[in-house]
């Protein structure tokens, strides 16, 4: 498995549970895989494909997502292809031919086609396996149901002995159950992967207004030069504008929504897929079909319908395992309308408490990552250390006296009023509908001028997340106040509040390091003892790299990821392989691409042809043995390993070094590293 593993497509070693899917699946077993955005579905079906007698089948709802995939396939030299709607008819039949022939390993499918060429051809040829990707559509319970799903049900009892994989980001524990039902898989195995996706760092920003909001993103856009990110936005006028506005500070954006042509929305997504745009300012329609590994940013400009929404939305960054930045902007206009689609909806009970739960994230004072672990099963009792509570922890106060302030204000208001008009109220704002009602003749009118409109909003989400007050939504959005709230008021009940702190949104000069080791591995490299120096990355040869790979991508109409990720790239500007061979060792570099991108590549890196390098110099014969050349190489070369160093290689083979990484650390070559991971029983 490692041997096919790093032949086609240059990994090195399995993440969590992928070795365990394969190996079951490859003794024929049903699975029912539940693995984050990025956590690697897909290899977990690919490996096995290959390895099999027979084709592939994967079924998948999305046309761009099969495509993205292909592509990548024939990248590293595997034979794969698709059928679906936008071939001609003379194409599907080419595809369908070279399947009768056992000329491919993987084919991909829609739901609706395959229900007609399972009868036409499948039943004729060697199945290896089928994948049910996105497998959530199946489920009427899912948050992405599709009614052509449900023709999947009889794959089972036509083709008995092939194994069935359901593979899904998010499912609940109905969902899940659904699924299994759904595709008569009851006896499957359930792999449930870690939802932790440490690389993605979490904020969270209430109150913002659009001018602040707008402030936040042109900054975080100008720390990720060329690098690419992607906009949420509820409404599809708020995309436009959004866009629109950016346009005008010189960033490349393009919108993306349902009521844009077919015709556009592919261009939107081939043009950010292809680096030609940004950012894309989408709807929650955008980016299901999309495998680009290089998303630096992912920002919801509105709160998400629910977790599972959110989740698998974020999850769409940093699939390449390097750092990528979340931020969640939160109002209360966002509660308002989402209340209002749940209660629409025709799983109203089912809705609203997803909503309540993703309000419950967007306000809690905890480690966010908790939060969200927990919510899908996996507890976890660790701070995460790369979210925004973590990293600034609330500072609680007594708040009592300006909670009384609002209580104060609403009531004396006849609990007429909104969060607008009760701030407008405490902050002496002599609005048309403050002197209309005459509001600027009560008593509390200008009692709240210390605190900013924003600073307001966020003290009444958090008393509306305490109880202290509620939102009528049959009477206009008007605010009551709880007897709680009564309480407070007129028992002085004390109340803690969380200050609200006031950012900085100026750009600041430091931006987030991005290494082919992340920042916690050169952490602890830095503090282990070594007789070579950590080797640190050439920024400008990366940079020169991502040139070639965008030259590359052009010529061979290919999107740049495909040819080298960017974690790929990374590690090409840090070890800098000086032959054909060591480009062979970096990280996502198969037997494909090293024999067809190894020799431009490593002429980038030195600055000569390889045939120079590659020719060897005229000497007289060494006269060293394998055992002297090998000790001048590494340190440690044929020394005895120590109870000592084992336990060491142990514990930073299992936080997730490279095989290459722990040759520089303890000095021996890497064949001496796999050697003693086997004996320790790690591979």
């Amino acid at each position: 498995m490692l041997q096919t593993l790093k032949k086609y497509f240059g990994y090195d070693s399995f993440r969590l549970l992928q070795r365990e899917i394969i190996e079951h699946v490859m003794a024929g077993g049903n699975a029912l895989v539940l693995m984050p955005t990025g956590g690697g579905k897909s290899l977990c079906y690919q490996i096995p494909a290959l390895m099999r007698q027979g084709v592939g089948v994967v079924i998948s709802p999305l046309i761009s997502l099969m495509k993205d995939q292909v592509d990548a396939l024939r990248a590293n030299g595997i034979a794969a292809a698709a059928i679906n709607s936008n071939n001609t008819e003379a194409e599907n039949r080419a595809i369908i031919d070279l399947c009768l022939h056992g000329q491919l390993k993987l084919l991909y499918i829609s739901p609706e086609r395959f229900v007609i060429e399972q009868k036409r051809f499948l039943s004729r040829i060697p199945i290896s396996l089928f994948a049910i990707d996105e497998a959530h559509c199946i489920s009427q319970w899912g948050h992405d149901f599709r009614p052509e799903y449900t023709q999947l049900a009889d794959i089972r009892s036509t083709f008995p002995d092939v194994p069935i994989m359901a593979l899904t980001a998010t499912a609940d524990k109905v969902t899940k159950e659904d699924i299994l039902q759904q595709l008569n898989i009851t006896d499957a195995q359930q792999f449930i992967s870690s939802f932790n996706r440490p690389n993605l760092s979490l904020q969270v920003c209430r109150g913002y207004s659009a001018a602040d909001k707008l402030k936040h993103i042109l900054a975080l856009i100008r720390l990720h030069p060329y690098e690419s990110g992607i906009i949420y936005c509820l409404a599809r006028k708020t995309t436009e504008e959004l866009v629109a506005k950016l346009q005008r500070y010189g960033i490349s954006a393009a919108a993306y929504h349902a009521t844009l042509s077919s015709e556009d929305r592919n261009r939107v997504q081939d043009d950010f897929v292809n680096d030609r745009v940004q950012v894309v300012c989408a709807t929650i329609a955008f980016g299901m079909g999309i495998d680009k590994s290089n998303v630096r940013f992912v920002i919801h400009y509105n709160l998400p319908k629910s977790i599972e929404n959110y989740y698998q939305e974020i999850g769409r960054g940093g699939r390449d395992g390097l750092p990528c930045e979340t931020i969640l902007f939160y109002n209360l206009q966002d509660i308002i309308l989402l209340k209002r689609f749940a209660q629409e909806s025709g799983q109203r009970e089912i809705n609203e408490e997803r909503l309540n739960r993703m309000q419950e994230y967007a306000e809690a004072q905890v480690c966010r990552r908790r939060i969200l672990l927990n919510y899908f099963g996996e507890v976890s009792e660790c701070q995460c250390g790369n979210c925004d509570v973590c990293n600034n922890p609330p500072e609680q106060f007594d708040g009592t006296r300006y909670a009384q302030m609002a209580l104060s204000a609403i009531i004396r208001a006849n609990e007429q009023v909104g969060f607008t008009t009760t701030i407008d109220i405490l902050r002496g704002n002599a609005t048309r509908e403050v002197l209309t009602h005459g509001y600027s003749q009560l008593p509390t009118f200008g009692v709240g001028q210390e605190f900013s409109f924003r600073e307001w909003h966020d003290y009444l989400l958090q008393m509306l997340q305490m109880g202290l007050i509620e939102l009528d939504y049959k009477e206009n959005r008007h605010i009551h106040v709880t007897a709680l709230g009564k309480s407070v008021l007129f028992k002085c009940k004390t109340v803690q509040l969380s200050k609200v702190v006031k950012e900085d949104l100026r750009v600041k000069n430091k931006r987030t390091k991005i290494s082919a080791l992340t920042n916690i591995q050169i952490a602890k490299l830095s503090s282990i003892s070594t007789t070579k120096p950590v080797l640190v990355e050439d920024k400008e040869l990366f940079e020169r790299l991502r040139q070639l790979r965008i030259q590359i991508a052009r010529e061979e109409h290919l999107p740049p990821y495909i040819i080298f990720s960017d974690k790929t790239l990374h590690e090409l500007a840090t070890y800098k392989p000086q032959n054909i061979a060591a480009f062979g060792m970096i990280y996502g570099v198969g037997e494909n691409k090293q024999a067809k991108y190894g020799a431009i590549f490593i002429e980038a890196i030195i600055g000569k042809k390889v045939e120079e390098v590659e020719k060897p110099p005229v000497q007289p014969t060494s006269t060293k043995s394998h055992m002297q050349e090998q000790k001048e190489l590494h340190a440690n070369a044929y020394v005895q390993w120590s109870e000592s160093e084992d336990k060491e290689l142990k514990r930073l083979y299992e936080q997730g070094f490279q095989i290459k990484d722990l040759s520089i650390i303890f000095q021996r070559n890497t064949g001496s590293i796999r050697s003693r991971l086997k004996k320790l029983g790690l591979i």
